[in-house]
């Protein structure tokens, strides 16, 4: 398992913490927002996911992945 810790534009309420969370279980991965920091912890299986796909699933929620 790799974590991997991404700046993410956008968050700003309880809403934006379950939709970028929900993305993650959706692809595999398992997300922590931090909304004071702006951050998303993600824990994944590289051998399953890659980074990329990763900040896709972020961005298809209309977020923007700052790292």
């Amino acid at each position: 398992m790799r974590n991997v810790t991404l700046q993410v534009e956008g968050m700003s309420c309880g809403h934006c913490v379950k939709a970028v969370e929900g993305a993650m279980k959706e692809i595999g991965a398992s997300g922590k927002v931090d909304l004071a920091a702006k951050t998303v912890a993600v824990e994944y299986d590289e051998s399953k996911i890659t980074l990329e796909q990763i900040k896709e699933a972020i961005e298809d929620q209309g977020y923007e992945v700052k790292q």
